[in-house]
């Protein structure tokens, strides 16, 4: 399998562009710029497989694989806070600002 180096950097940024809405957000998340771009990367997977799975398509285009990716890393996020121990939520439930 041949990658071009415009496909790569089309990854990245989506994969980053991605992983960084997901951040934004969820508030409190923060892993930093690779760990926001290695979410989104693993978000787009998520996301490509899952959405067709629920009979979701999005069409073609930048925009459409952001959104996807955004919510496959939406998801992992959410997967990963419940395994961390949820932080975010449960912690600011009751409280008044």
């Amino acid at each position: 399998m041949y990658m071009s180096g415009k496909s790569l950097l089309i990854i990245l940024f989506v994969g980053l562009t991605a992983g960084w809405v997901a951040g934004q957000i969820l508030q409190g998340v923060g892993f930093g710029i690779i760990s926001d771009l290695l979410i989104g990367i693993v978000g787009a997977f998520i996301g490509s497989w899952l959405l067709p799975q629920l009979g979701i398509h999005l069409g073609m285009g930048i925009v459409a694989a952001i959104i996807n990716a955004t919510i496959g890393a939406l998801i992992l996020l959410l997967i990963i806070r419940l395994v961390r121990g949820g932080g975010g939520w449960r912690a600011s439930w009751g409280k008044r600002p």
